[in-house]
C-alpha cells in the first residue's frame, strides 16, 4: 500500500468529492476558445518517453510529448499532438505516423471506416514525405501493415500482420524501448479472451517486465503491464505498477484509472474506489475546458467500476448517487463502446447486486441514445430485466426480455464481435434458465445454468467492463440452494470468489451454502471476510445483517 497516501493527495489536490462527479443536465457551453483548448491540454508530467526522430529544431520535446500521451490512451490529445508537429514541421514524416497510431485504439472497439481511411491517408503522407533513417522507416511500415487492406481484410488479420511487424522491428532495433513498448500491446491486442494460458499476455509481460525495473516512469510499459495482467492468476504481478501509474501522469484520466483494473482484480475496493474517483475528476475537468461541459466518455467508464465497487463495499448511498448521475448525462464527448457499456451496466449493477429483482424488472433503456450503434450493450439491461421478472414473478417481463436477448445475439454476425455474441449467448441461457425456473421445469433449468456458467468461465473478460453483471457462476449457486443443493453451491460461490475474490455476495452466498451444509467454521470464516468487505456499508443489505447475526456471541 506504499502509494496509496500518494493518490489521496492526487485526489485532495483535485478537490474530489461525490458531488463533483454528479452531472447536472445540460452543463457546459457552446464552444471552447483556442485559449481554454491550449491550456486544458497542459497536462503537466505525463512520463518519461524518448522516441528520437527526424524533425525541425525544437519539435523533439513535442513529439517525446505526444507519445507520452499516446502511451496512456489519451487519444484525442494525443492526434491533436501530432497534428500540431505536422503543421509545425511539414517535414517530420513520423508526425503522420503518430496521427495514424491515434486513429488506432488496439485495446478498445475497432476503428470504424472514417478512422481507418485517416488513417491509411496519414501513412500515405509520411510514405510520400520520406524518412530520415531505416528504424523511422520500418515504424511506419509495420502500422501500414494494419491500414493497408482496410477495405477488404477483416480488423483481427490486420492486427496480427501488425503485431508481427512489430515483432520484427524490434528484434532489428533491440535497443529501441518504444518498440519494445508497442510490440507488447500488440501482443495483448491480439489474445484470444478464450485462451486461459493467458500465452501472448505472458509474452507481453517477459518484455515489459524486465523494463518496469530500468524504466519505472515510461507510461507505455507500466500501462500495458497493467493490461498484461488483468486476469485473475495474473493481477498480483501489475500492483506495483498499478500502484505507481497515478503518479506518472496524474492529469490523465486514462493513466487515473487504470490501476482500478487490478485493484478490482483483487478485491481491492478502497483503493479502486479512490482511483475511479481521480480518474472521473480528472475527465470532468478536461470535459469542461475541452468538450464543452457535458461527459467526458473515459469518465463515464470509470463511473461503471466506480459502481462496481461502491456495491461490493455496500455503500448503496454513493452507489445510487453514480447510478443517478450516468442517468443525468445529456451529452458526452464520444458516444464510444465503454459509454454505451457503462449507460446499461451502471443502473442494472445498481439493481442486481442488490437483488432487488422487483427494481430490475422495471429497467428501462436511457432515452435519448441511438442503441443500434452498439446492440449488445443494451443486452446487458435486457439481461438484468430477464432475471429481475424471472425471480420477482412478473414472468411477462422476463419472456420480454429473454426474447430481446435471443434476437440481439441473432442479429450480431460481424466476425470481429464474436466476442460480444458469446456474453450475449450467456445472457440469453441464463434468462432462459431462471425463466424456466420460475415456470418449474427446475431439471431444464439446472442444465442450462451449469452450461451457461461453463460458457462464461472459458472466456475471459474485455477491459469495457470490471466484471460481469452477475457471474453465472454465482447465479448457479443461488439456483442450486434453491434446489436445496447446498453442497453444490458452495463450491460454486467458491469458484465465483477464485475469479472475483472479495465479492460481496459471493461470500454471503458461501457463507449461507457453508451454513447449510453444517460447516460452520467456513460459514463462520466467510462471515469475517464479508463484514471486512462491508465495514463502510451505509445500507440495509440483508447479507451484512446475516454475517453478523452469525458472529454474534
Amino acid at each position: 500500500m506504499r502509494n496509496i497516501p500518494r493518490l489521496t493527495l492526487v485526489i485532495g489536490l483535485v478537490a474530489v468529492s461525490l458531488t463533483l462527479v454528479i452531472y447536472v443536465v445540460g452543463i457546459g457551453r457552446s464552444g471552447v476558445s483556442s485559449r481554454a483548448r491550449a491550456a486544458a491540454a497542459d497536462l503537466g508530467n505525463v512520463g518519461r518517453v524518448s522516441f528520437p526522430v527526424t524533425s525541425a529544431p525544437g519539435i523533439q520535446p513535442d513529439f517525446d510529448h505526444a507519445v507520452a500521451v499516446l502511451h496512456s490512451f489519451f487519444y484525442e490529445e494525443s492526434e491533436r499532438e501530432f497534428a500540431a508537429i505536422t503543421e509545425r514541421d511539414p517535414r517530420c514524416a513520423m508526425a503522420w505516423w503518430g496521427v495514424a497510431m491515434s486513429l488506432w485504439h488496439p485495446l478498445w472497439e475497432p476503428p470504424d471506416s472514417v478512422s481507418l481511411k485517416r488513417g491509411w491517408d496519414a501513412v500515405q503522407r509520411a510514405e510520400a514525405i520520406g524518412f530520415g533513417s531505416e528504424r523511422e522507416r520500418a515504424y511506419v511500415a509495420a502500422l501500414a501493415t494494419f491500414y493497408r487492406d482496410w477495405r477488404h481484410a477483416d480488423h483481427r488479420t490486420r492486427a496480427a500482420a501488425y503485431e508481427r511487424a512489430m515483432q520484427q522491428l524490434s528484434a532489428r532495433f533491440p535497443e529501441d524501448l518504444e518498440a519494445a513498448a508497442f510490440h507488447a500491446l500488440a501482443l495483448d491486442a491480439t489474445a484470444d479472451p478464450r485462451d486461459k494460458t493467458y500465452a501472448r499476455q505472458r509474452r507481453a509481460l517477459a518484455i515489459l517486465e524486465p523494463l518496469y525495473v530500468r524504466h519505472p516512469d515510461h507510461p507505455g510499459i507500466v500501462h500495458y503491464l497493467i493490461h498484461s495482467c488483468d486476469a485473475p492468476p495474473l493481477a498480483e504481478r501489475a500492483l506495483p505498477a498499478a500502484r505507481h501509474y497515478a503518479e506518472i501522469a496524474p492529469r490523465v484520466p486514462h493513466a487515473l484509472h487504470m490501476p482500478a483494473h487490478i485493484f478490482t482484480r483483487l478485491g481491492m475496493w478502497d483503493e479502486c474506489i479512490l482511483s475511479n474517483l481521480a480518474a472521473a475528476q480528472a475527465g470532468r475537468e478536461y470535459a469542461a475546458a475541452v468538450c464543452g461541459g457535458g461527459a467526458y466518455y473515459d469518465e463515464v467508464h470509470a463511473f461503471d467500476y466506480l459502481e462496481y465497487a461502491y456495491l461490493q463495499k455496500g455503500q448503496d448511498v454513493e452507489a445510487r448517487a453514480i447510478r443517478d448521475s450516468v442517468l443525468a448525462i445529456r451529452r458526452v464527448s464520444r458516444q464510444t463502446l465503454s459509454f454505451f457499456y457503462a449507460l446499461a451496466s451502471v443502473p442494472s449493477r445498481y439493481a442486481l447486486e442488490r437483488r432487488d429483482w422487483r427494481a430490475a424488472a422495471e429497467l428501462r433503456l436511457p432515452p435519448g441514445w441511438d442503441w443500434s450503434r452498439y446492440p449488445w450493450t443494451e443486452a446487458t439491461l435486457q439481461y438484468a430485466r430477464a432475471l429481475g421478472g424471472a425471480r420477482s414473478g412478473r414472468l411477462e417481463v422476463a419472456r420480454e426480455a429473454a426474447a430481446r436477448l435471443e434476437a440481439i445475439r441473432k442479429d450480431i454476425k460481424d466476425p470481429k464481435l464474436q466476442y460480444w455474441a458469446r456474453q450475449v449467448d450467456v445472457q440469453r441461457r441464463v434468462a432462459a434458465s431462471w425463466l424456466a425456473f420460475a415456470e418449474g421445469r427446475r431439471e431444464a433449468a439446472l442444465t442450462g445454468m451449469q452450461a451457461a456458467a461453463a460458457i462464461e468461465d472459458s472466456s475471459e473478460k474485455l477491459p469495457v467492463t470490471p466484471g460481469s453483471v452477475l457471474p453465472a457462476r454465482e447465479l448457479l449457486g443461488d439456483m442450486l440452494m434453491e434446489l436445496r443443493l447446498p453442497a453444490e453451491a458452495l463450491e460454486a460461490y467458491t469458484a465465483t470468489l477464485e475469479t472475483s475474490p472479495r465479492r460481496l455476495y459471493a461470500l454471503a452466498g458461501a457463507q449461507r451454502a457453508a451454513e447449510a451444509c453444517g460447516r460452520h467454521a467456513a460459514a463462520r470464516e466467510c462471515a469475517t471476510q464479508l463484514l471486512a468487505v462491508a465495514k463502510d456499508a451505509d445500507g440495509e443489505r440483508l447479507e451484512v445483517g446475516e454475517a453478523r447475526r452469525l458472529l454474534r456471541p
